[in-house]
């Protein structure tokens, strides 16, 4: 539609770019499939200039990637927020990217998820469910009261594996009545949300994180192909949370309770 809107002079003038994002709320370490530390990740977002980062190594279902279990992750959640206190001008949340189980539950018990700051949740598994069990999977994981975000909602790796059967119509609605945010994954293997995608869950009212997913230092640089998908989608700064300040994102995260079945932002 690009070129339909320039004909007509109403490119958007308020399209994301890289310099609003403020911070980036997916991060892997060495604690799980990450080559660098929780220390090391935190200095290159602070060296980039970040207000916030955002801490979220793999739960327990992915075993090749070392993936945590219930005790394992309060052990790094109090280690991560040890960490943390070294670094003056950066807030660290602490956070996890939790399994989508086959049947929508996920592997990590709510016990846990609680006394996260963020809960990402992702499919890595079963992928060739049809379409309407894969929906009502990922619409059941959205239901959890903890769940802030939905990593790279269509699961596909380009060239290597297509993105799952879903109907994202009712799963771009059901973020939206949950207050989930939904991610465009940087990752060069990834891009996802694309920017179709990206484009049509604006027009449900969907709200988006921008995320590297990087699993080392080197792939922290790789947001401008994030950014690039998004604008490419007609997404503004407004709807990307990351454009946010980190009081915006406490009141998100910190204060989010349930009350009648409904999230409600306090």
């Amino acid at each position: 539609g690009e070129i339909e809107l320039a004909l007509k002079k109403e490119i958007p003038a308020d399209l994301i770019e890289v310099k609003h994002i403020r911070g980036d709320l997916h991060i892997h370490t060495s604690e799980t499939d990450g080559r660098n530390t929780i220390d090391e990740m935190i200095r290159n977002a602070e060296r980039k200039g970040y207000e916030y980062i955002a801490i979220t190594d793999h739960s327990q279902l992915v075993k090749i990637a070392n993936g945590m279990d219930e005790k394992r992750l309060m052990i790094h959640a109090d280690n991560v927020r040890k960490i943390a206190k070294k670094h003056k001008n950066i807030k660290v949340l602490v956070g996890i990217e939790v399994d989508i189980l086959k049947d929508g539950t996920l592997d990590l018990a709510d016990s846990a998820l609680k006394e996260l700051d963020i809960v990402i949740a992702a499919v890595h598994s079963n992928f060739s469910l049809d379409r309407e069990t894969q929906t009502n999977r990922i619409l059941k994981a959205l239901d959890n009261k903890y769940v802030n975000v939905l990593a790279h909602p269509s699961g596909r790796i380009i060239i290597k594996r297509s993105p799952m059967e879903l109907d994202f119509d009712r799963i771009f609605r059901h973020a939206v009545n949950n207050r989930v945010f939904l991610e465009i994954n940087t990752h060069g293997k990834r891009i996802d949300l694309n920017d179709v995608n990206s484009r049509r869950a604006k027009e449900l009212g969907a709200m988006f994180v921008i995320d590297t997913d990087a699993h080392d230092l080197s792939h922290m640089d790789h947001l401008i192909y994030g950014v690039t998908a998004a604008r490419r989608g007609g997404l503004a700064k407004k709807d990307i949370l990351n454009t946010k300040r980190i009081k915006y994102l406490m009141k998100h995260f910190l204060f989010l309770k349930k009350w009648n079945g409904q999230k409600i932002y306090l």
